[in-house]
């Protein structure tokens, strides 16, 4: 009979332990899921502020290559005044 109740205790002890790995398991499981997400999301925000930064360089090269086009077209612009005015005075008179 002593065997008997040995072997219950030892099955008893069996199952608790492995309901107490499951939990173990389940407990690192969750952890390792949840620094997962972290790293994800902090990964993200990495990148979206690198996206972020570059978009904001190529706005400025953009600004400053439309301000030198400008320039140009205005310094053209100018150039043709004077021409523009020799002629009419030629024509008026």
């Amino acid at each position: 009979m002593a065997e008997i109740s040995d072997a219950i205790a030892m099955i008893k002890k069996a199952e608790s332990d492995a309901e107490q790995l499951i939990a173990d398991s389940k407990s690192k499981s969750k952890e390792l899921i949840d620094d997962a997400n972290k790293k994800a999301e902090q990964s993200v925000s990495e990148v979206k502020a690198a996206a972020e930064e570059e978009a904001k360089k190529e706005a400025q090269s953009i600004a400053e290559q439309s301000q030198v086009e400008v320039k140009s077209l205005k310094d053209e612009a100018m150039a043709n005044v004077d021409e523009a005015a020799s002629i009419i005075v030629k024509n008026i008179l």
